[in-house]
């Protein structure tokens, strides 16, 4: 029995809502577009529904509350479907109550779980086919689907039939039985498939046992040549080491003699630090001469500096003494002029000389007295400037002196310094030699030593080789072992022979692999193929007997299936035209099977889609319906009127549901099209199918709603999210009296 449905998310119910399922007829109604078939389409998307375009979408994202201007967007939807499994109606599990869920992302992930557990979409399946809910959605009907099973292709119709009767659980065990048949008897295939492949590979292995004999030879061969080379080669690597520790031995004497003269030498480590001390006296004395030069002129700049502005400065205090104060007569200047030329002249002496200089001077200094008006402002302040330019030239002067007096002393006292360097190389030098004579010998020892060393290596990594090389030899000799003495000097040969001897060697172990390896290698790998063989044909007889057992249950599920199909389809058809008399006030209807003949069977392949899964084997025919209206005379259903086909469609619906009744059944407006007078007849029949199914009514019939007993309204607001009102028929009539 449907207990309740509960959505969250799903469509235009964005809010969690739940409806409660308690009577026998439930009605849903509400004006178009509220969302009243949003709750067919929560139960078809629970229970499996992979098809979006039943569910009138075309991605699982259309099936997410998408928002509104006032509510947010939801990102997953989920429907749970809860059923009352007191009286088992699945007998699989062992709880009173059992809840299918479904939850979409927007990514369009889904998940399934049966009571909280995450399942498959095949699980979910097979538990509704036990409760007779067939994934071809026979038991619900949705809004303009009344018609479906009328214009269905006869296989999809007789899969609804077939689905109607409970007849899936047998399907989908024969199908299971197909798909492992097929898996067995590809196994079969492989077996049959590497045996064949083992064979040639046996057959060769007993052409290599052949082989065993000749290679046995190779292996005396190889045992020999083995004994020499390995006592050459041991002797050999023997004398070469004890040459090599002697070698060592005596250069680290060698070595150590060098050292300790050397160490000798350790208070001239005091005189190499006095060395180290006079080359830094030497280069802080060039530091200082070069810091002195290096201030000297930075202040010969400055003092150019000040020299320039000083001129400027008097520059402009003889303009300004001159202009505009003193004006001097140009013909008083020439005058002068020409006196002081004219004494010059006349007189041969310098003291004459001298003396008209003087007289004129005077004359100037008088003239300049007489016509010289007084300093104003602008001639004192640059008479001030001038005098502090002379001041800070003369301080700067006597710095410049003092730093090349300090210059001169650093000059001095680098040529000291040099002279001590030159001194002290001059002595150190024959200590120098005899130390640098040492180092050299020491190097020259630590060299020889490390050479000396890197031959004890490679003599340790040619004994690893060769015992390596003797391990592959015992290898190749299998079970005979070979043993050699010591030698006590070696042959007086030369190297080469001991390598000629190595490539016969190997050239005798090629021959041996060659040859098939040891006896034991062939052997061991005969008998594990033989093995493997015969373990293959074990598994290869059961597998027959597996695909024997699986074709008789197959005959079985066939022959059961085609027995409780034949029943069945006898009391659908009862039921249909005692239906179809009711709704119709008399004619008949039935369903037949389609005549497979070959030309049928070509029309139908063009006019049908290819429905039946890979695994199918045997072709079944489909499901005809044959209709005879009273008062009339049809050839085929396209002649039906529209309310025609819907009331032959409820009827063939109504049928189906009463031979083997579902736990609820879901219709979605299927009386759209019926008058008043049929839908009374109608809400006859949903009174008398209430009887055995649980019924979930969408309509907005006002004959349908009074036989149902409770009724829910689904209104929607303008936020565009779908709410739900219930009302009680037995509470309101109570209410009502």
């Amino acid at each position: 029995m449907l207990k309740r449905l509960t959505t969250a998310g799903f469509k235009s119910f964005a809010r969690k809502t739940a409806l409660e399922f308690s009577h026998a007829t439930t009605a849903i109604v509400g004006p178009n577009g509220s969302g009243k078939s949003n709750v067919a389409e929560a139960f078809r998307f629970a229970l499996g529904e992979q098809s979006m375009k039943s569910m009138r979408g075309k991605r699982s994202e259309d099936l997410i509350f998408a928002g509104s201007h006032e509510t947010a967007r939801q990102n997953r939807a989920a429907v749970a479907v809860t059923f009352d499994n007191r009286k088992r109606i699945f007998p699989k599990l062992d709880f009173d109550e059992v809840e299918i869920e479904r939850v979409v992302y927007r990514d369009g992930k889904s998940e399934y779980s049966i009571n909280g557990s995450q399942v498959r979409l095949r699980d979910v399946q097979e538990l509704l086919a036990s409760a007779n809910i067939g994934e071809t959605g026979h038991h619900i009907i949705s809004q303009g689907e009344a018609d479906r099973i009328l214009l269905a292709n006869p296989k999809e119709r007789r899969a609804m039939l077939e689905d109607a009767l409970g007849l899936k659980v047998y399907e989908f065990k024969k199908q299971e039985a197909i798909r492992k048949l097929e898996k067995t008897r590809e196994n079969v295939k492989e077996v049959e498939s590497l045996r064949r492949e083992l064979a040639p590979h046996v057959k060769f292995l007993e052409k290599q046992v052949e082989k065993l004999e000749r290679a046995e030879g190779f292996i005396v061969q190889l045992q020999g040549a083995a004994r020499e080379y390995f006592a050459i080669e041991e002797k050999y690597l023997d004398d070469a080491r004890e040459r090599n520790e002697k070698a060592v031995r005596e250069t680290r004497e060698r070595l150590e003699v060098a050292e300790k003269e050397l160490g000798t030498f350790s208070d001239e480590g005091g005189n190499e630090s006095e060395g180290m001390k006079r080359i830094e006296a030497v280069r802080m004395a060039e530091r200082e001469v070069d810091k002195a030069l290096s201030e000297r002129a930075e202040l010969a700049r400055e003092i150019g500096r000040i020299e320039g502005a000083l001129s400027e400065a008097k520059r402009r205090a003889t303009a300004l003494a001159r202009e505009p104060y003193v004006k001097v007569p140009r013909e008083h200047l020439e005058a002068l002029r020409d006196e002081a030329e004219k004494q010059d002249i006349e007189s041969d002496e310098p003291s004459a000389l001298k003396a008209a200089l003087g007289g004129l001077r005077t004359a100037v200094a008088a003239f300049f007295e007489r016509f010289a008006l007084p300093s104003d402002d602008y001639l004192a302040e640059e008479e001030q400037a001038v005098f502090r330019l002379e001041a800070e030239r003369e301080k700067l002067t006597e710095r410049d002196a003092t730093l090349a007096a300090k210059a001169e002393e650093a000059k001095r006292e680098l040529e000291q310094a040099r002279q001590a360097r030159t001194a002290y190389d001059e002595t150190g030098r024959e200590t120098k030699a005899r130390i640098l004579e040492l180092a050299q010998t020491r190097a020259d020892e630590e060299g020889a030593l490390a050479r000396e060393e890197a031959r004890t290596k490679e003599l340790e990594y040619l004994r690893e080789e060769l015992g390596r090389e003797r391990a592959e030899v015992l290898a190749l000799a299998g079970s005979v072992a070979f043993s050699y003495e010591r030698l006590e000097t070696l042959p007086q040969e030369d190297r080469k022979v001991q390598e000629d001897r190595k490539r016969a060697m190997d050239r005798l172990k090629i021959r041996i692999e060659e040859a098939g390896g040891t006896g034991e290698e062939v052997r061991t790998e005969y008998n594990d193929t033989k093995a493997r063989e015969e373990f293959l044909m074990r598994e290869l007889e059961d597998l027959r007997k597996s695909a024997d057992g699986l074709e008789e249950l197959i005959t079985n599920l066939d022959e059961e299936l085609a027995k409780s199909f034949a029943e069945g389809l006898a009391k659908v058809n009862e039921s249909f035209r005692e239906f179809f008399g009711l709704m119709f006030g008399g004619g008949g209807a039935k369903l037949v099977l389609e005549d497979l003949s070959p030309k049928a069977k070509e029309e139908d392949d063009l006019d049908e889609e290819e429905t039946e899964t890979p695994v199918e084997r045997v072709e079944r025919p489909g499901l005809e319906i044959n209709v005879n209206l009273p008062k009339k005379k049809l050839q085929s259903l396209m002649q039906l009127s529209g309310g025609e086909r819907a009331l032959t469609s409820i009827a063939l619906i109504f049928a189906m549901s009463q031979v083997n009744p579902p736990p609820f059944l879901i219709l979605d407006e299927t009386d759209a099209a019926l008058d008043e007078a049929n839908s009374r007849r109608y809400g006859d029949m949903v009174e008398q199918l209430a009887k055995k199914s649980q019924l979930i009514v969408i309509t907005h019939n006002r004959e349908t709603m009074s036989r149902a007993g409770i009724l829910y309204g689904v209104t929607m607001g303008n936020d565009g999210i779908s709410k739900l009102l219930s009302v009680k028929f037995e509470e309101a009539a109570q209410v009502a009296k």
